[in-house]
């Protein structure tokens, strides 16, 4: 985009929009075609361990191998946001492996739990839990969040700002920001945007031409398993009888394709997991999630009704000028 004006952008963002005529309601707008089978993952915490021996958990290895190519790339010099004079720069970060980062889309959280007078060394592999109704896709003013068909939510970084939307309605505040990247560079770096969000996508590249993940290929202990979503749900519930344990994630934020299996209640991993939050240096960082339970999904609240409403029609417009900005950028590319 930098061989085009922002006047040039702004000119036929604007005029797509308005030929579109899109009126987009911010819930419509990420429903799932009915005729295609979504998947989910089943992750059991009575198998993993981590990968005890190994510097770097196999899941998180793969994971960072397969989207390596996809990691951002920011300028050197990165602006300071207006007016907030701050930033979120990762760039010189890019080999931490304990958290999640713009570098950095799965870890594993370790825990030790007491319950039924036994304690529990778990280790607790953490990512986007993909929800059925995704809070982040449904507010999202720019339209670059999405519920694909498949059931994966994925974000567009061709068309992603960075303002954080995404990740303050999340319950578990997974996406990643990195500033100094994406479209706001090309058009008002410092004034409107703050950079590009990142997380998960469940390799939805792969997904779509029939794989499977590259952390559940990874995993040494069958601890994550991949599969139409309903017969993940089925597994899970099937394995905690097994194990006298408990699911996460069938109903948590109005349910997910992410489904857990602990031999301890999730109170007790959130609990945990909170006391280690509150004793780092800078507790409110995000990027080390719990595991709240009962939580009410934001598109659902009356907060998240009238946010949904407000954007529908700033969506619509931003969904014109995304298709205009690839359409220039696949232009530019071909030429």
């Amino acid at each position: 985009m930098s061989d085009f004006s922002r006047r040039e952008f702004l000119k036929r963002s604007a005029a797509a929009g308005v030929a579109s005529g899109v009126a987009l309601t911010g819930f419509g707008r990420n429903a799932v075609a009915s005729d295609v089978a979504q998947v989910g993952t089943m992750i059991d915490l009575t198998r993993c361990d981590g990968c005890k021996g190994l510097d770097t958990p196999a899941c998180v290895t793969a994971c960072r191998e397969e989207n390596k190519d996809r990691f951002p790339d920011p300028v050197k010099d990165i602006p300071d946001n207006w007016p907030q004079k701050k930033k979120e720069d990762w760039s010189d970060k890019k080999d931490l492996t304990t958290r999640l980062t713009p570098y950095n889309w799965t870890f594993v959280q370790n825990v030790n739990v007491e319950h039924g007078g036994k304690r529990y060394d778990l280790s607790v592999p953490r990512r986007c839990m993909h929800c059925d109704n995704p809070p982040c896709a449904n507010v999202c003013p720019l339209s670059a969040n999405h519920k694909m068909p498949e059931g994966p939510v994925v974000i567009d970084s061709d068309i992603c700002l960075g303002g954080a939307k995404c990740r303050s309605v999340c319950p578990w505040g997974i996406p990643a920001r990195q500033a100094g990247v994406g479209l706001y560079m090309k058009i008002i770096p410092g004034i409107a945007g703050g950079g590009v969000m990142y997380k998960c996508d469940l390799c939805y590249s792969r997904v779509k031409s029939g794989q499977t993940p590259a952390c559940v290929e990874a995993c040494p202990r069958n601890a994550i398993v991949f599969g139409e979503k309903e017969k993940m749900r089925a597994l899970a519930y099937k394995r905690a009888a097994e194990t006298n344990g408990y699911v996460y994630g069938d109903k948590e934020n109005g349910g997910t394709s992410t489904f857990y299996v602990s031999p301890v209640p999730f109170e007790k991993i959130n609990a945990e997991l909170m006391k280690q939050k509150a004793a780092q240096s800078h507790p409110k960082t995000p990027g080390f999630p719990g595991m709240p339970v009962d939580m009410e999904n934001f598109t659902d609240t009356a907060n998240g009704i009238a946010w949904s409403m407000a954007i529908a029609p700033i969506a619509g417009i931003a969904a014109a000028a995304g298709a205009a900005y690839k359409t220039m950028k696949g232009g530019k590319n071909n030429d």
